[in-house]
């Protein structure tokens, strides 16, 4: 399943001609998790494919889950959470695939500036709930 054919799938998962007449809050949150996972995935995806040229949607949305995680667990860290955490995530991604720490670096900017274009495009489809899981600042 290509990322385009996900983002179709996912637009009418979270049905943008109008909502289901009984949404649950827990049903909301987990179609809101599971969009913005394949949203960070796709990121992720887009931006390895054109740096390293390696890795399949799957490892991008495997590797957005773990970044999110570390994400969180560094992030609360007084004084140096936020750059721990960034190290940390840009170290997931030199993990995930094969390059070195400034390629990866450049994977993670290329990934939120996927995500940022992704999210506007969602956004102007009337999909604004969503944000890119595994990729900070979106």
């Amino acid at each position: 399943m290509t990322p385009l054919t996900l983002a179709v799938v996912l637009v009418e998962l979270l049905g943008v001609a109008g909502p289901p007449a009984q949404a649950s809050p827990l049903g909301d949150s987990i179609i809101v998790f599971a969009g913005s996972l394949l949203v960070g995935g796709v990121a992720i995806h887009v931006a390895a494919s054109y740096v390293a040229g390696a890795g399949e949607y799957g490892d991008a949305v495997i590797t957005a889950l773990l970044g999110a995680v570390v994400w969180a667990l560094l992030d609360g860290v007084p004084l140096v959470g936020g750059l721990l955490a960034l190290v940390a995530w840009v170290g997931v991604i030199k993990w995930r695939y094969p390059v070195g720490w400034t390629r990866a670096a450049i994977i993670g900017v290329a990934a939120w500036a996927v995500a940022t274009v992704v999210l506007a495009a969602l956004a102007l489809l009337g999909v604004g709930s969503l944000d890119a899981l595994g990729v900070p600042g979106t």
